[in-house]
């Protein structure tokens, strides 16, 4: 694992940190995904951003990492970054509800993991 993959999988913690912050400041995930102004855009953002960090460690063939991760879920994310870029006013907020409440959790997890172990080395 090179430190430019560790880098990413860092920004993929920090922003499911992000996320976690906005939705406590919110007051809960529904309210922060109905807040059209400061809290959606600032989400949808975020899972943006997480996505491109899979596709560029997919485009680098970092199979090392990608391989802790379930191909259908990081297909998931990336068709939702693509939703988010290209019908943005479409979004379903139940499906960006239910990757906070579930998706994230699981790949903060698994990201940690490939830090202390990446660590330990």
């Amino acid at each position: 694992m090179s430190k430019e993959s560790i880098s990413k999988v860092y920004l993929i913690i920090e922003k499911i940190d992000y996320i976690e912050q906005t939705v406590k400041k919110a007051g809960g995930i529904v309210r922060a995904l109905e807040d059209v102004a400061i809290y959606r855009p600032a989400i949808l953002m975020h899972l943006t951003v997480i996505a491109e960090q899979f596709n560029k460690l997919k485009q680098s063939h970092t199979h090392e990492i990608l391989s802790k991760f379930e191909d259908k879920d990081l297909k998931g994310m990336y068709d939702v970054r693509t939703y988010i870029a290209h019908d943005y006013e479409g979004v379903n907020l139940a499906i960006i509800e239910w990757i906070i409440r579930n998706a994230l959790p699981k790949f903060k997890r698994e990201c940690e993991n490939i830090i202390k172990n990446y660590s330990q080395k």
